[in-house]
């Protein structure tokens, strides 16, 4: 009979994160092993998961406890150094590096959940970070234009523009993502895992994206503000500094030359080298009697990263 009566459920597994609850819970189920859920306030049992009451438990009955502990325990997550910690542990280092403690620690771990993550989980109980990464996107893209408004009254809607399209860009936040370690901290397929999911930079952008709309969700957009603040410091101080696009932008730089300068500047291309994983090509760049530093970039980039002006090529 299920629901059992009280006295013969017992409890196997505590969290402060409903998402964590909901993962054991889905894990259980998968397995046949039913379960229930009870928050912390006195009288109040649940079939569904609770969110916003504190301390969340779940409760098996008493002939079937072995066997849903040792599934959580098989299913605990191994950092990939091999190192096996608590679910509710795994982001203790993460938090450290972002200056920012979640209360709902469920908002992290989703965040960083990549869709090949949730597309192998068998629980269902695995949601991607796809719909954080849109909403990370757009609040990181209204604290900086709020930022260059206040801090760059002087410059034009262009140049804020400019400036703001290559700090939101997926470079800068991957750069962003590999100074927190945040590669170290995805949820990744088995699949995306062996092919060096973390360290690619299109999963390391989505990541940062996802990881600026958990602390929103989780603190509201004053401590999302505060997050953008500190991790964007050095890059709006090389701003004020050069009163352009920061260095590591070299397309938009040129564009800023190419209003600076005359005539345009003209851009030669070496033949793609390197293994077909990861070609590249060489770009040097030339105007007047100047030639600029060579710069290596994917071959696959070099249609978006001619220089502006340039006649392009089929």
């Amino acid at each position: 009979m299920w629901p059992p009566p009280l006295p013969d459920l017992v409890v196997i597994f505590r969290t402060h994160s409903d998402m964590e609850a909901s993962i054991v819970r889905g894990l259980l189920e998968a397995h046949g092993v039913p379960s229930m859920v009870a928050s912390d306030l006195p009288q109040s049992i649940f079939p569904v998961s609770v969110n916003g009451l504190g301390e969340v438990r779940i409760f098996v009955h008493l002939d079937d406890a072995d066997e849903a502990q040792r599934l959580i325990e098989s299913h605990r997550t191994g950092l990939h150094n091999g190192q096996v910690v608590r679910l509710r542990d795994e982001f203790e280092s993460l938090q450290r590096a972002i200056g920012y403690r979640f209360r709902d620690r469920g908002l992290l771990e989703h965040a960083m959940t990549h869709t090949s993550r949730a597309h192998e989980d068998v629980s269902g109980g695995v949601v991607d970070n796809e719909s954080m990464e849109f909403l990370g996107d757009a609040v990181l893209g209204f604290v900086i234009a709020d930022t260059l408004f206040r801090e760059f009254p002087s410059f034009d809607e262009g140049q804020k523009s400019k400036i703001k399209g290559s700090l939101v860009s997926a470079a800068t936040l991957a750069r962003q993502a590999q100074r927190l370690g945040l590669g170290d901290h995805l949820l990744l397929g088995r699949g995306e895992e062996k092919s060096g999911g973390r360290r690619k930079q299109a999963l390391l952008a989505d990541g940062y994206e996802a990881l600026i709309a958990a602390i929103y969700l989780d603190g509201g957009i004053e401590h999302a503000q505060a997050f953008v603040a500190r991790e964007f410091a050095g890059l709006i101080a090389d701003v004020r500094a050069r009163g352009a696009v920061p260095a590591h932008d070299y397309k938009s730089a040129l564009s800023w030359s190419r209003r600076a300068t005359s005539p345009c500047p003209s851009t030669a291309w070496s033949a793609p080298s390197g293994p077909i994983t990861a070609r590249c090509s060489t770009s040097r760049c030339s105007w007047a009697a100047r030639r600029s530093r060579d710069r290596p970039a994917p071959a696959r980039r070099r249609r978006n990263r001619r220089a502006p002006g340039s006649p392009s090529r089929s």
